[in-house]
């Protein structure tokens, strides 16, 4: 499952990242990196861009991006 499949409203625990070069390095820069977990807050009507909260902050993630973040759905406690 990718970022892109994930719904409104749901967390997700990012498992690995596929980008490479400076696509990756984006990614990275934005906070998203392996075992962080990631709220999906907003989707755009078209799909992209896709607003998350990461580390208390909110981003907008485009949607080319969000294919390459594999992640896997958190248990709501």
């Amino acid at each position: 499952m990718t970022l892109k499949d994930a719904k409104v409203g749901q967390t997700v625990k990012v498992i690995k990242l596929t980008g490479t070069g400076p696509v990756k390095r984006r990614i990275m820069d934005m906070g998203i990196t392996r075992n962080q977990l990631i709220h999906v807050r907003k989707v755009a009507p078209l799909g992209d861009p896709i607003e998350v909260t990461v580390r208390s902050y909110e981003l907008s993630v485009r949607k080319a991006d969000c294919e390459m973040i594999q992640v896997e759905l958190v248990e709501e406690a």
